[in-house]
């Protein structure tokens, strides 16, 4: 059984995977980690199936799952969590705006006894309006969960967490959103469950030679909306007053 399981979600990861796959080897090699990679792809519409499959033929600690439906980021990660074997799982996105090299971090606080390690993105803002417009929407966001969900939690949307696998597995049989929601809803459920969170400060440089998916107005509603009805959920639960 390995150490480590990391989950690396696909959508059109063609640009970068490679690169970024030989980054997080050489991270984790530097630390000798017994790891295992787990990619799940979720109906790219690119060459990465054909990237994946020549990356797992190349080493026996790398393994892949297909989908053959679109099920969002948060299904994706969960799929992979499900099939992984070690002791500790974790994704990250794979665009690395926030680098691999934090994660001997994100062990290290496992090992010390938390049981959730997630990145605290720290904004490298560029003189953009783009990169500015995210940069207040993503603050602004953190600042709603924080008063609507009772967290003292400062970054819950961050591509970038591990988890000790035997405490997290429970946690996911309670998760109902597959979508990009499922980041707040995974630590809120984790928080309110009494696991202990340690949230590791992350240098987050935003990549323009990766095109996002991400429309920062329409998914900033969604998100709202998507918090509105979790808070509702937790009251319901009685994890929220």
């Amino acid at each position: 059984m390995p150490d480590l399981s990391v989950v690396i979600a696909c959508y059109n990861e063609e640009r970068v995977l490679e690169a970024s796959v030989a980054e997080i080897d050489r991270v984790l090699k530097q630390i000798h980690c017994d790891y295992e990679l787990i990619f799940v792809d979720d109906c790219s519409r690119d060459r990465t199936r054909e990237i994946i499959a020549a990356l797992c033929d190349s080493d026996p600690r790398r393994r892949s799952i297909l989908h053959g439906t679109n099920f969002g980021r948060g299904g994706t990660v969960m799929d992979g969590f499900h099939a992984a074997t070690g002791k500790y799982v974790g994704f990250l996105d794979i665009d690395l705006e926030v680098h691999a090299r934090y994660i001997p971090s994100m062990l290290n606080a496992l090992e010390d006894g938390a049981d959730v390690a997630s990145a605290y993105r720290i904004y490298k803002v560029q003189l953009c309006f783009d990169d500015i417009l995210r940069d207040v929407l993503s603050v602004g966001y953190r600042r709603l969960v924080r008063r609507l969900l009772s967290l003292p939690l400062k970054d819950t949307e961050a591509g970038y967490k591990f988890f000790r696998r035997e405490a997290i597995l429970p946690i996911l049989q309670r998760c109902r959103n597959k979508q990009w929601f499922w980041d707040t809803e995974v630590m809120a459920l984790a928080y309110h469950s009494g696991l202990v969170i340690r949230e590791i400060p992350c240098t987050f440089i935003r990549r323009w030679d990766c095109k996002s998916t991400v429309k920062p107005l329409r998914d900033s509603w969604n998100y709202f909306l998507a918090l509105l009805e979790f808070r509702r959920r937790l009251r319901q639960e009685g994890l929220r007053k």
